[in-house]
């Protein structure tokens, strides 16, 4: 028998995560108690209608047995049976937004303490479960549809299977380096188009902006040197198992240089037949 854990922040993508590898085959429990995992297994394996993929979602809201739900995973992996631990993290930034949009109260926000005080205990809480787990997915530079593909090349059966997922995560310095960032390119020595008055309050999504930033040869050099050294990292990571790749391309403000440049990178990477996305922190701020 196959069975995944599935835990993680709220807010995370844990929903999402369990309507994928519903559709891919595996029958999900939401919200699990802990104490009664083995007892579901034992159902699950000795049944007449065999389950052979089975993911329990534990978090926060079930409380804080890990010791006994590690002690359970080891037990079901000793019985010949496949137990990995899916961990889904995101920055607290965006939790708060999410959580704000999704107009729903967190499990821990009571008494009126507030959600940052909720996801801080959360954070605590999920810790020893965070460095337990097999697979740990970033969600913050992700979206829905790229939760959705990254996990159907983790779990699913078909020729995209263990596809490293990669995001560019393109930001301004000014407002902070993404915390998720595996690797960060700094691309502030290129021609900054914020002091051509026209350019100036347009983006790197912005046709002009972008040709403005590759009229300078170094820009072309840069992305060139980039993806050299991209070709030659990712086999070794995937040979580690690593799953996902974040890659921060800043600026000053984020909205001209590092999109042009993160434009570029995203559209070299998707033609060497890589699964890869595309993130604009800040090309909204001011």
């Amino acid at each position: 028998m196959d069975c995944l854990i599935i835990s993680g922040m709220s807010g995370a993508g844990k929903s999402v995560a369990v309507d994928v590898l519903e559709d891919i085959g595996y029958y999900c429990i939401d919200n699990m108690p802990v104490r009664l995992i083995p007892q579901f297994a034992e159902l699950f394996s000795t049944s007449a209608e065999k389950k052979n993929k089975v993911a329990f979602v534990v978090d926060v809201r079930g409380g804080a047995e890990h010791s006994f739900l590690f002690s359970v995973v080891d037990e079901l992996r000793r019985a010949g049976n496949t137990c990995r631990i899916l961990f889904l993290d995101c920055s607290d930034e965006v939790l708060i937004n999410r959580q704000k949009a999704s107009r729903r109260r967190h499990p821990l926000d009571v008494d009126g303490r507030g959600l940052e005080a909720a996801l801080r205990d959360e954070r605590a809480q999920m810790e020893q479960m965070r460095r337990r787990a097999d697979y740990v997915i970033d969600t913050t530079a992700l979206s829905a549809s790229g939760l959705r593909t990254h996990l159907q090349n983790m779990f699913g059966d078909g020729e995209g299977r263990h596809r490293m997922v990669i995001s560019v995560c393109t930001f301004g310095y000014k407002y902070g380096i993404p915390h998720e960032a595996d690797l960060v390119f700094d691309v502030r020595f290129l021609d900054n188009p914020y002091y051509v008055t026209e350019l100036r309050p347009k983006t790197g999504l912005d046709d002009d902006v972008y040709n403005y930033v590759f009229r300078d040869p170094n820009a072309n050099t840069f992305v060139g040197q980039l993806m050299t050294m991209l070709e030659f990292l990712i086999p070794l990571y995937l040979r580690e198992g690593k799953t996902s790749l974040v890659i921060g391309i800043g600026c000053t403000g984020g909205r001209h240089r590092s999109v042009s440049v993160g434009r570029r990178i995203h559209q070299e990477l998707l033609a060497a037949g890589h699964n890869v996305n595309l993130r604009h922190r800040d090309a909204d701020k001011g």
